[in-house]
């Protein structure tokens, strides 16, 4: 379906680019497929797919803004100078709606029983400017929420105690975050990342009956490591 999408989109495109030339031929219009801000289409076009793809995503709907503002400025619709002065206060909105709506998107659906065991939760690690580990040696583990801000969160479960499905929230903003996991569960990950990411090296069991982490993660210029 996905592919199926990309190549109508493409299909449109090269359509419009036929229709463009064709309406010079016959003197309608004036058509250039090199105009003022062209390069911005290679920013623009491959978010807007992303998006028919993927759905919303942050990254993608920063990647579309910027874009968009960028091609006013080139076609003198705004100034460079606003531009400038807009990115920052135009990322920090879109994630801050991303931080609103990403309990409530589709992809971010986390099971009632597992959102119940967050509730009974009382981890909370938060590192701001400095650093915080954690070990749940030998002991429960309900869940966790991480914020590391300009410094590093290290949550060490491998020798925890995990007999249901679990939820861990983790946000990463200018700083990292490391989260070691047993080898007798399976993690899912959904994540929003601007300038940032996401890694998944854990090894998943093969046990159809293990439990699964859910890790819902922000990463803005940030990263988490899931080992």
């Amino acid at each position: 379906m996905r592919t199926k999408m990309s190549n109508i989109l493409w299909g449109i495109a090269f359509i419009v680019v036929g229709i463009g030339f064709a309406g010079n031929a016959l003197e309608l219009w004036d058509f250039r497929l090199f105009f003022a801000g062209w390069w911005t289409l290679f920013i623009i076009v491959p978010c807007c797919i992303s998006l028919v793809q993927n759905g919303p995503k942050t990254s993608t709907v920063v990647g579309i803004v910027l874009g968009v503002l960028m091609l006013m400025a080139a076609q003198g619709i705004v100034n460079w100078d606003i531009i400038g002065a807009m990115i920052v206060p135009v990322i920090f909105v879109i994630i801050g709606l991303g931080f609103i709506f990403r309990s409530t998107g589709k992809r971010n659906q986390i099971p009632p029983n597992v959102a119940s065991h967050f509730e009974q939760a009382d981890s909370e690690l938060t590192a701001v400017f400095g650093e915080r580990k954690a070990n749940f040696r030998n002991q429960q583990f309900n869940g966790a929420d991480i914020n590391a801000i300009f410094g590093g969160v290290t949550l060490d479960l491998r020798e925890a105690v995990i007999d249901h499905d679990v939820l861990i929230h983790a946000t990463a903003i200018f700083g990292g975050a490391d989260i070691f996991v047993p080898a007798n569960v399976k993690v899912k990950v959904s994540s929003v990342p601007v300038f940032g990411g996401v890694s998944n090296k854990s090894m998943a069991s093969i046990e159809p009956s293990a439990p699964t982490v859910f890790v819902n993660a922000t990463c803005m210029f940030g990263g988490i490591d899931i080992k």
